[in-house]
């Protein structure tokens, strides 16, 4: 390798490095998201939930305001949408059908990546990323059977497609959606503006939809300041929001939304093993199985990558 090389893996190794600390924290989202909302309603959880990383980053943001300009403030509306309305679809979804069928759903985000990133960007995956997406998905899916036979395996993957099914898809749409602006607008707006502006909006569309549930009498409203409830709202507002999404925002743009896709999808793995230790939950021999094609997925990614890659971040 040479010193141009070497820059561009460490660049890479980097981003990263940087994405699969902030899957570990978001994976342990999971189980304490799951006990809190013994204690509130998920349209409520996601408006403090953002309310709370808003009040944090405000004063970061209010001595640059000057600078924003409309170009950046629509970008960073964009993230917003994009951002609130997967949480939304994800959430209805969840009522709807099982966790089995949402968590297969929800991890064909990896499969749609390389096509939008292609389609939006006119940028193709390599080989090596390709073949480790497609690791991944299958991953995916043998993590989210809840069966430890074959049998079982088709039976829970097997059930009819109904409204739930269809939210989850359209969350995982959206999600993919999300992590390519997320690569085109980083390289083109201030990193501070990006941050905050799709945090505000995701904090202001939680609050009126409470708001509108409440109102309109569509839903149950339950907000009860337990200390569960307590800490779920603070380490999701501090940790999965301010920390992850700033990290997300600054770093996924040393790699490519590909990659990012294959990193992002060691997500449920992280929440496998914390539901385990946090709520005793058991993982199914077919699990153990996905876990190791994700992780085999992304290993064989990153060695071809590493062996074949000449430029950098675009090929990676």
């Amino acid at each position: 390798m040479n010193n141009s090389s070497i820059n561009a893996f460490r660049k890479r190794f980097k981003g990263e490095i940087a994405l699969l600390i902030i899957t570990v924290i978001w994976g342990a989202t999971f189980p304490i998201i799951k006990e809190s909302l013994n204690d509130s309603t998920p349209f409520i959880f996601v408006a403090v939930r953002f309310s709370i990383a808003s009040i944090l980053i405000l004063p970061f943001f209010l001595p640059k305001v000057k600078l924003l300009n409309k170009e950046t403030l629509k970008a960073g509306l964009v993230l917003g949408v994009l951002m609130f309305g997967g949480f939304v679809t994800q959430t209805i979804g969840l009522n709807h059908t099982t966790a089995t069928k949402s968590g297969f759903i929800t991890g064909s985000v990896v499969v749609m990546i390389p096509f939008l990133q292609f389609y939006m960007e006119k940028k193709i995956p390599t080989k090596g990323a390709i073949f480790g997406t497609i690791l991944v998905f299958i991953g995916l899916l043998f993590l989210s059977s809840g069966g430890n036979d074959l049998i079982s395996f088709i039976t829970d993957l097997g059930g009819s497609f109904n409204f739930g099914d269809f939210m989850t898809l359209v969350c995982a749409i959206i999600f993919a959606h999300y992590v390519v602006y997320i690569d085109i607008y980083t390289n083109k707006y201030e990193f501070i503006f990006l941050f905050s502006l799709q945090i505000f909006t995701t904090a202001i569309l939680g609050i009126l939809s409470a708001s509108f549930i409440g109102i309109s009498d569509l839903g149950e409203i339950r907000f009860v300041l337990t200390e569960s409830l307590i800490f779920g709202l603070l380490y999701t507002g501090i940790l999965a929001t301010v920390v992850n999404i700033g990290i997300q925002t600054k770093f996924q743009k040393l790699i490519t939304p590909t990659k990012a896709g294959i990193i992002y999808s060691f997500e449920p793995i992280f929440a496998a093993v914390f539901a385990f230790f946090l709520l005793n939950e058991k993982i199914s021999n077919f699990g153990f199985i996905g876990m190791g094609l994700i992780f085999f997925g992304l290993i064989s990614s990153e060695i071809y990558d590493t062996l074949f890659n000449k430029n950098g971040k675009e090929n990676s």
